[in-house]
């Protein structure tokens, strides 16, 4: 059965990278069905909207939304973020963002770290009071919210077969809103943990040394700043990450730049229904149009998604072509002279 995809390609860039990745995709045998939407500030100017409620027709039909990026206007007050208002309409709770050395020039040769951020409450869903010395954000951090992602971010692990799993918090600091997460967190460690010894005693396998027939990933946690320092001093020592949703946004694009910058990094949002996936890099309105915009957290992008579909295979594939594809040649931004046509044609012709 054919899944759909909502393809969004947005602002600046957004519409050549994703282009790519379009490209990459139909050198795959799949079956698939593209709905094509728009969204951001072309298509305000266009249509009188940021997000049509067109394209949130298609984001409800589809199993899986493709975004470019997004040119959001800093002088309009009123102005609601098309990329939250996708993640809410979605529940896209989780935003998974991994980093890996593909032979890319990276400052951590063999790096793999996932970061799973929360991404439906916090400070980016704050409501925020102005009055006439300052502005008052109201933070919120719930019980379910800190429930859902620090269990997905624990099962990741476990499918993934990776040995750890670190919360990020403050909760030195933030004594009641941070140390909530992060005795949620070891609470769904535990429990996943018995809900294995529970499965194994009733298929009739002994619990002594369980851990050893079914490992799950250890749990730990760090404060904040020192993972900030870590994963500049020994990046190596993390596996998966798992944050709210600020402390994620700003800890994800070290990440990035430990693996080459943005035009590395892919992302996925997760909500029960569907999910969504885009490069983590910005609109970059000032490269637009001139054939340098690196394609390769786009195409990466697409082979979360095709994982996502039920396609492990296929997205291997894409990854694998990739990393042959930078053996060969690079863009700009690393060191390369090829445009964004020249690399996702290497991508393809490797595939």
């Amino acid at each position: 059965m054919a899944k759909t995809v909502a393809v969004i390609p947005g602002d600046g860039i957004g519409p050549e990278v994703i282009d790519a990745a379009l490209d990459v995709l139909d050198a795959l045998d799949l079956d698939i069905d593209y709905l094509h939407a728009s969204a951001g500030l072309a298509c305000y100017q266009r249509e009188g909207a940021y997000l049509p409620e067109a394209t949130l027709t298609a984001v409800r039909a589809a199993d899986a939304v493709l975004f470019g990026a997004i040119t959001s206007p800093l002088d309009v007050k009123d102005y609601t973020s098309v990329i939250l208002a996708l993640r809410q309409e979605l529940d896209a709770y989780a935003n998974v963002r991994p980093a890996r050395d593909y032979g890319q020039p990276c400052k951590a040769p063999g790096l793999d770290i996932v970061l799973v951020r929360e991404n439906t409450e916090g400070m980016y869903n704050a409501l925020e009071v102005e009055d006439a010395d300052g502005v008052t954000t109201m933070r919120r951090i719930t019980r379910r919210g800190s429930q859902r992602i620090t269990r997905f971010a624990l099962e990741l692990a476990k499918k993934q077969k990776r040995s750890r799993v670190t919360c990020l918090h403050k909760a030195n600091v933030l004594r009641k809103s941070d140390a909530l997460f992060r005795r949620v967190f070891y609470e769904e460690a535990h429990a996943l943990h018995v809900e294995r010894d529970a499965s194994l005693a009733a298929v009739g396998k002994p619990l002594r040394g369980a851990s050893s027939q079914t490992p799950l990933p250890k749990a730990d946690d760090m404060l904040l700043d020192n993972a900030a320092l870590q994963l500049v001093l020994n990046p190596q020592r993390f596996d998966v990450l798992v944050t709210m949703n600020l402390y994620g946004d700003v800890l994800s694009d070290e990440i990035a730049g430990l693996v080459g910058g943005l035009g590395f990094a892919p992302s996925g949002s997760y909500g029960p229904r569907a999910a969504l996936f885009e490069p983590v890099h910005g609109s970059a309105p000032d490269i637009a149009g001139k054939e340098v915009a690196n394609p390769t957290g786009a195409i990466l992008s697409a082979a979360m998604m095709l994982e996502y579909l039920g396609e492990a295979k296929e997205a291997r594939r894409v990854e694998a072509a990739v990393r042959a594809a930078l053996a060969e040649g690079r863009t700009s931004d690393a060191g390369g002279e090829l445009g964004t046509s020249e690399f996702t044609a290497l991508v393809v012709r490797a595939l």
